[in-house]
């Protein structure tokens, strides 16, 4: 590109050059004979007034005194009737430039000059016409270099942000080049790269949330399935075999939840529902895993609670909440249910050390982790309380104290005659 705009600009020149250059030299050539020949006329007319005067006066008249008076620097013959020719200057040969005048007395006097001084003086004109030609075309050069340097590198950087974009680094490089096409582009690309690290950014959040929420979900069901191998009672395989179903029912709703999250976090699918069912069913699942532990998971508070929210959004805060207190925390887990105004309140605490004080306003930031955990499971369980209208608190460090809180539903009279408002 910087050779054919070098290129361009150069054509662009020289043609200018040949059309006006050609004119001038014309215009040029012709000014100069025209002024030659005026010049001899002058000249003649000079002398011929002069051989005029001299004649009324009775004065002689000679080469000598007629080159005197006259300055006459060409050669010239005078002619007067009676009398013989008078010659000032060497004759020139060749090609000349002749100027005749008639005098009073019947005289008649040729000026001749070389043609050849015209032609040194078209010469000379020629090459200062060449000359600022020369310096046009160079300036032409110079000019057309530093403008394709000056289009040709914002394209090279462009063409590297466009590389850099399809090799994987969507980071905006913000530069601009006074060149308002150059610009758009420019523009294009860098919001290019905001959007392809939005989705970047969207899909890694993804695999990690995906690889985190699944993770429990599929213990707990491989603690099913092993417990179903290793027992010979058909009815305990059975009963298993029906708690796996639903656990595999439950982990297919964590998988959809996570793709309608990854396309629009803000598209929930709230519902009223039981919390006794959501706090059991989750209680009866990690079970197992705590009696593994040496350790317990209770229940107590209030029941017969209705809740508006996503029962599997739920299920899975409530399981990152009690995975986290089986992970960092000690002694026996405990949920606890209770009604503050018009929402529901489900707490889990243990007897653990607590959150660590530096970490308090920070537990809920993905990758902050006090014991070299992944930092995910809380920032996704926030989320997803978020999603449906509820929110996830740290109530207290020491003993841990983490809060669901969602909208509460009363129950109707006819189903439960002790309905809260």
């Amino acid at each position: 590109m910087r050779r054919r705009l070098i290129n361009s600009t150069l054509a662009v020149v020289l043609v200018v050059i040949a059309v006006f250059g050609v004119s001038l030299v014309l215009v040029e050539t012709r000014t100069i004979s025209n002024s030659a020949q005026e010049s001899v006329d002058s000249e003649a007319v000079r002398l011929v007034s002069i051989v005029d005067s001299r004649l009324i006066g009775g004065e002689p008249v000679n080469p000598g005194i007629l080159a005197d008076q006259s300055g006459a620097q060409r050669y010239a013959l005078i002619e007067i009737p009676g009398r013989p020719s008078i010659e000032i200057g060497e004759r020139p040969e060749g090609s000349v430039i002749r100027g005749v005048a008639q005098g009073e007395r019947g005289e008649t006097v040729t000026v001749e000059e070389p043609r050849s001084s015209v032609t040194r003086e078209v010469g000379r004109t020629l090459m200062i016409i060449g000359a600022v030609a020369l310096l046009a075309v160079i300036a032409a050069i110079l000019l057309a270099v530093r403008q394709a340097n000056r289009l040709a590198s914002p394209l090279t950087d462009l063409a590297e942000t466009a590389e850099r974009l399809g090799s994987g680094d969507p980071r905006p490089r913000h530069k601009r080049y006074g060149v308002p096409e150059l610009d758009r582009v420019a523009d294009v690309l860098d919001a290019s790269a905001e959007r392809i690290a939005r989705m970047l950014t969207a899909e890694r959040r993804l695999a990690a949330d995906a690889s985190h929420q699944l993770r429990t979900p599929l213990t707990a069901l491989s603690m099913r399935l092993e417990e179903i191998s290793e027992t010979d009672d058909p009815a305990t395989a059975k009963e298993e075999a029906s708690v796996a179903l639903a656990q595999v029912e439950r982990l297919t709703d964590v998988v959809e939840r996570l793709l309608t999250n990854s396309r629009d976090p803000r598209i929930g699918s709230a519902i009223v529902f039981d919390l006794d069912e959501i706090v059991k069913q989750q209680i009866d699942e990690w079970r197992p895993a705590y009696r593994s532990a040496g350790r317990a998971v209770v229940c107590s508070g209030k029941t017969g609670m209705r809740a508006v929210g996503t029962p599997g959004a739920v299920a899975q805060v409530l399981a990152a909440l009690i995975e986290n207190s089986l992970m960092h925390g000690g002694g026996t887990v405990a949920l606890r249910t209770r009604v503050t105004g018009n929402q529901a309140v489900i707490e889990v605490t243990d007897e653990g050390p607590g959150v660590p004080t530096d970490l308090g306003a920070r537990i809920f930031e993905r990758t902050i982790s006090g014991r070299n955990s992944t930092g995910i499971g809380l920032a996704v369980a926030r989320d997803l309380a978020e999603a449906d209208g509820g929110r996830l608190e740290l109530l207290q460090q020491h003993p841990p104290v983490f809060a669901l809180f969602l909208s509460r539903v009363a129950r109707k009279p006819k189903d439960d005659p002790l309905t809260v408002r």
